[in-house]
């Protein structure tokens, strides 16, 4: 007997599975793109801005085959995730060492906090550097996301930082709010993720970190709300211990909530051991746990 289960963030029980079985055979043309899309019409998943939430719909139905819950058409030639235009060929930026940036911050402001949009020459940049640059790579785009790239006040790269989706579940973070399992499934989406945050390693300006996540973090809400339709109240920070002593969150009031215990969530048998991670927390609003425990 099937029991139901949680898979990226939603509940899965018996009737979602045969809902798939039953697609896949009244449509045995179709592809897992369609697939998804005909799953989120089915089921009424859609963002909070009303838009089919199919890519995300993809990784869990990708989940599901893995698991060998459902079987899915085969992958069709040329389908999948394609490589980036940013990330396809030598580009002149990678193999030109910039000059270093060593001003005192006062030199480099104002900044120019860019929010970057898909297919934009920015927004290019900021995926290469990402890729480049940072420990964890670029990551991908799947799910809700947003994305800056900081140039000072000469249009100079400067730093990159990308917000996406809360993590499903954190021991530390949940204690902090104080949320009940209930209230964590219906108000997670209110909890958004500081990612990625990468200063470009030519840059070594005092307190530009710091200063960048304040000025982010202003805006933040605002900018969630106008893509998604949702004002986000909180947002979290993982930052690996080994690697980072996380000055710049405790130099912008970020709030060190405790560590990760060192165990991944695709880890069900609990052998697998990962870098050990302190989790920071910024309110973005005061009644913050008001709007999330409600």
């Amino acid at each position: 007997m099937f029991a139901a289960r949680i898979v990226q963030g939603r509940r899965i029980g018996r009737e979602e599975i045969e809902l798939i079985g039953r697609l896949v055979s009244a449509h045995p043309n179709w592809s897992r793109w369609r697939l998804s899309i005909a799953f989120c019409e089915e089921l009424g998943w859609r963002s909070p801005a009303g838009q089919l939430k199919d890519m995300s719909a993809r990784l869990l139905l990708t989940k599901l085959a893995e698991q060998g819950l459902v079987s899915l058409p085969a992958r069709r030639p040329g389908g999948g995730r394609k490589k980036l235009r940013a990330l396809a060929g030598p580009e002149l930026f990678d193999r030109l060492a910039p000059e270093p940036i060593t001003a005192a911050l006062k030199e480099l402001r104002p900044l120019d906090i860019m929010l970057c949009e898909p297919r934009r020459v920015h927004a290019e940049s900021f995926i290469r550097h990402l890729a480049r640059f940072h420990y964890l790579g670029w990551g991908g785009n799947a799910g809700a996301n947003l994305r800056y790239l900081v140039r000072d006040r000469q249009g100079r790269d400067l730093a990159c930082v990308l917000f996406a989706g809360a993590a499903w579940k954190v021991k530390a973070r949940d204690a902090f709010i104080g949320w009940s399992h209930t209230q964590r499934e219906s108000r997670l989406g209110l909890v958004v993720n500081n990612s990625r945050f990468l200063i470009l390693p030519h840059v070594r300006v005092p307190h530009l970190a710091s200063h960048i996540l304040g000025q982010i973090l202003r805006r933040l809400p605002s900018d969630w709300q106008r893509k998604y339709a949702m004002t986000p109240c909180l947002a979290e920070s993982f930052v690996e211990r080994e690697r980072f002593a996380g000055v710049c969150y405790r130099a912008a009031n970020w709030i060190l909530a405790g560590q990760s215990r060192g165990r991944s969530r695709a880890d069900r048998e609990h052998t697998l051991e990962v870098p050990i991670k302190d989790i920071y927390l910024y309110p973005l609003v005061a009644d913050f746990r008001e709007q999330l425990c409600t």
